[in-house]
């Protein structure tokens, strides 16, 4: 299960209850993207709420693919968002934190040491492949982004 699987929206029934309709939990389920990307009903939420939808829709759900939102950009997106936020320092919990107040949508962090764990195997095996290969450049620039994850 990826981490954009596990990020859910805040308050999610105050919400549903300022949209008069249901939405799921999930901020990167199919009818909450609809609802974001269509935009409909946004004019019923208070201005905090309509401006944090908002910017998670720009941020996230902006791309010129024909199958948007439907792509994976969203959530590739997303993940990059966490990844810059961890090389700025944070921890799980504070990456909770900042990801709330942008954009009102949140996880456990657990999940979200789970998924940075993850990231940093990913990229150790990445590192691997390419001293292997001989590829020095890429080796050097992954193992920057390994340590961007690490400190």
């Amino acid at each position: 299960m990826a981490i954009t699987d596990k990020i859910y929206v805040k308050n999610h029934r105050q919400l549903s209850s300022q949209l008069e309709t249901n939405i799921p939990k999930g901020a990167f389920k199919g009818a909450t993207l609809d609802m974001l990307f269509q935009g409909q009903g946004l004019e019923k939420l208070d201005d905090a709420t309509r401006d944090r939808v908002l910017d998670f829709t720009e941020d996230f759900l902006d791309c010129g693919c024909d199958n948007n939102p439907y792509c994976g950009c969203p959530e590739r997106k997303f993940l990059q968002y966490l990844l810059e936020l961890r090389a700025q320092g944070l921890g799980p919990d504070a990456i909770v934190d900042v990801m709330t107040d942008d954009y009102m949508v949140y996880a456990y962090p657990g999940d979200v040491l789970s998924f940075l764990d993850n990231a940093v195997r990913t990229l150790e095996a990445a590192e691997g492949l390419a001293q292997v290969d001989g590829a020095n450049e890429k080796y050097d620039e992954i193992r920057r982004e390994k340590q961007n994850l690490t400190r």
